[in-house]
């Protein structure tokens, strides 16, 4: 379509910031007095071939200035016969061999002298250069307004036989701009255009239809909204200006001046198209305006323009997020009748819709709906169905979603599948979130260290560690490398179900593959290999710490001195405490594991002297502490002293636990002072004698301390040594209704208690 011309009242200086009148315009040059220099110039440029000798002996003799004069001479003479390919040549030759630096009015000659002759390639990389300066041109504004110098440059050519040539450079820069230098271009196509607009040059239609196109799309709306009142000032828009136009407005939430527009549209005799329509409905049901939205429909039904799929869809996209359903059905029932059949988008909004209001069932039918019509899913499609479905614990609907998308190959949010995952490990669905972290990694999205980390543990927690071990591995292999943190719970959970030597073969194949132990795997190995009875292996680590600069911590400590005294060596394990104390790293777990180990050797008085210590150096102390003595005054029949300690306890207190009571009633029982046992316990809230014992289970559940079988074992034997058998089985029958199981050491009870009452009963 021809551009019809409008007289321009007055130049959009708006656009343009800076004052274009502080640049000199450059004048042209009078005419070049070395007429045989000319002539040479003129020769080797009208030349079909270039003459490399020729051109080497004239670059010495010419400025860029005399250069410059000269070329504007022949190049604009009306019998001008220069080659466009051999100038090219000689511009690349004369700058890359010798530097020489042409003037940007030369260039720009160039530039002209290549579109007329239709080498838009070459003239278009040309410019590209000169835009970022990657040609050695004199310049006389800095790099910010060069744009503007081209501009200036290529304006001067604008007698009718180069106007052509001229608004064909206009062309490419504003394309150029918008293209090639996103960064700038912008403003800097519309100042070109300003600058052109004001000599009343403007470029073709189409490149005004993409530049403003290319404004709205890139969200560049008050240039947009500048552009098209420079485009109305000098030209007559058409349909499409006016209908983007009007879509840069809707979109910018001035819904009113789109509509303004509108009308103006329609006062010109430009009549609206479905495209132009469909954007004020589209901006109407944005703002909200429903009743407008429906006005327009109609009007455009009126004036014989059909709706489309499109205005149909933002006419449901607005009452959904308004939450009228059944309007929306109305409009759908409508959109069905017309022949139109829902696309992705359309599914889409209901989707989202029903999602967010909990109708996940009607949602679902959408989507099978969505299937069955061959319309593709996206992750627009499946983000709220999936975040709806996780949200309401349906998680086995939120994988067959996830895995239709998955194995059909289509594109999904990785954010929303590690949202799945996270959900699934929540919910102990391991295999289920590992699954979709292997075919994300397949992507190359790589989930979060958190979730990672909490899948590992999952896994080994399931029982699982050979795929946790694998899902190790595969990180490595596709470049994302497990962090300290995941390495660590890995090898946590594989100690805790291999022995030693397989782990020691599993950390070799790691460290090959870059992983670096730190305090808390090397405290993980030496709990392990302490665990095993391998302490000598776990003194080999601790040594090997030190090698690399890893401080042992009280951690580190505890556990070695832990593991010497399982082996009742505890000088070794005195020894340690001195390191341990000497290095300030002693504390009340440290204390306990010492007392611990010297009760077990029966050397209870160092214990003793380790617990007075605790108290004189006014440390807090713990159960732990409390029922290491009280175990080893029980197992030595000292009951007065465990006794004293469980009330030593309560005062300061820490609520006694299963073990104490447990240890508790284990010596009473052993010592069999039933009488004395009453009276304990009398101490502890408890009445009766060994037949009331059963009441400390009672007081134990009270309190939300659940007895273990150690106790019932205790309570079993006790009323076994009373000749109370049948109480004997009552707590048996307890133990049965707790969930417990009874082990061999409540059956031997059982017996004896058994066979001791026969006797005795045959006696009698």
């Amino acid at each position: 379509m021809e551009l019809r011309r409008l007289s321009i009242s007055k130049p959009c200086s708006f656009l343009i910031k800076r004052p274009l009148s502080c640049v000199p315009r450059p004048q042209p040059p009078p005419p070049p007095s070395n007429h045989r220099l000319l002539d040479r110039v003129s020769s080797i440029l009208s030349n079909s071939s270039f003459k490399y000798p020729q051109c080497r002996s004239l670059i010495s003799l010419l400025s860029p200035h005399d250069f410059d004069s000269m070329f504007y001479s022949l190049a604009t003479s009306p019998s001008s016969n220069l080659n466009p390919k051999t100038a090219l040549r000689f511009f690349h030759f004369a700058s890359r061999a010798f530097n020489f630096q042409f003037t940007l009015r030369s260039y720009c000659l160039l530039v002209r002298l290549l579109l007329l002759s239709n080498l838009n390639f070459p003239a278009r990389l040309l410019l590209i250069r000169l835009i970022d300066g990657n040609v050695p041109a004199l310049y006389a504004l800095p790099p910010t307004n060069r744009h503007v110098e081209i501009a200036m440059a290529m304006s001067e050519f604008s007698t009718a036989s180069e106007r052509a040539a001229v608004l064909q450079a206009l062309d490419i820069l504003v394309h150029l701009y918008c293209t090639q230098f996103k960064d700038s271009g912008f403003c800097s196509a519309i100042d070109a255009f300003e600058f052109f607009s004001n000599k009343a040059m403007f470029p073709s239609l189409k490149t005004c239809h993409f530049l403003l196109n290319s404004l709205v799309k890139a969200d560049q709306l008050d240039k947009s909204y500048r552009l098209f009142e420079l485009l109305s000032r000098g030209l007559s828009p058409d349909v499409y200006l006016f209908t983007t136009a009007i879509q840069a407005f809707c979109k910018g939430g001035k819904v009113d001046d789109a509509i303004g527009l509108f009308s103006r549209m329609e006062s010109l005799g430009i009549a609206p198209n479905v495209v132009t329509y469909n954007n004020v409905i589209h901006g109407l049901c944005k703002s909200r305006r429903l009743e407008e939205a429906f006005r327009f429909k109609d009007k455009m039904v009126e004036n014989n323009v059909n709706p489309s799929l499109t205005t149909y869809g933002a006419l449901l996209n607005g009452l959904i997020k308004l939450d009228k359903f059944e309007d929306a059905n109305c409009v759908l029932k409508e959109m069905y009748s017309k022949g139109f059949v829902p696309n992705q988008v359309i599914y889409n909004i209901l989707i989202d819709g029903y999602c967010k209001t909990g109708s996940l069932s009607v949602a679902l039918n959408l989507w099978d709906d969505m299937l069955s019509n061959g319309a593709t899913p996206n992750s627009v499609t499946i983000n709220p169905l999936l975040q709806g479905l996780c949200k309401s614990n349906h998680f086995e609907h939120a994988e067959q979603v996830l895995d239709k998308m998955l194995s059909s190959g289509s594109s999904v949010d990785h954010v929303v599948c590690f949202s799945v995952i996270h959900s699934l490990c929540k919910n102990s669905r391991f295999d289920s979130a590992l699954k979709i972290t292997i075919e994300m990694l397949s992507r190359n999205f790589r989930p979060s260290d958190n979730l990672i980390t909490t899948l590992v543990v999952g896994l080994c927690k399931d029982g699982k560690h050979s795929e946790a071990t694998r899902l190790w591995f595969r990180l490595w292999e596709k470049g994302f490398a497990a962090n300290t943190m995941t390495s660590n719970a890995l090898i946590h959970g594989v100690c805790e179900s291999c022995n030693m030597q397989e782990v020691a073969k599993l950390l070799k194949e790691m460290a090959e593959r870059g992983l670096v132990l730190d305090r808390i795997s090397c405290n993980t190995l030496i709990f392990d290999w302490c665990k095993e009875g391998k302490v000598e292996e776990a003194f080999k680590l601790k040594d090997w710490m030190g090698k690399k600069g890893i401080l042992p911590d009280t951690y580190t400590y505890n556990l070695l001195m832990h593991g010497l005294c399982r082996l009742g060596k505890v000088e070794d394990a005195v020894k340690l405490l001195e390191e341990c104390r000497k290095h300030g790293l002693a504390d009340v777990y440290t204390y306990g594991v010492m007392i611990d180990g010297y009760c077990k050797a029966n050397r209870t008085k160092e214990g003793e002297h380790l617990y007075i210590e605790l108290v004189t150096k006014k440390l807090q102390l713990n159960f732990i502490v409390y029922n290491t003595l009280i175990r080893a005054y029980c197992t030595n029949a000292n009951m007065i002293g465990a006794l004293g300690l469980c009330c030593d306890m309560t005062k300061k207190g820490i609520q006694p636990t299963c073990t104490t009571y447990s240890s508790l009633i284990h010596g009473m029982c052993n010592i069999g002072h039933v009488e004395d046992a009453k009276d304990l316990l009398d101490q502890m809230r408890m009445e009766g004698n060994m037949e009331e014992a059963t009441k400390l289970i009672c007081e134990m559940e009270r309190k939300g301390i659940v007895p273990d079988a150690v106790t019932y074992n205790a309570l079993t034997n006790g009323f076994c040594k009373d000749r109370k058998v049948e109480e004997a089985f009552e707590v048996c029958d307890q133990v049965f209704s707790e969930g417990l199981t009874l082990d061999e050491i409540t059956y031997t009870t059982l017996v004896s208690g058994l066979h001791q009452a026969t006797t005795c009963a045959n006696e009698e």
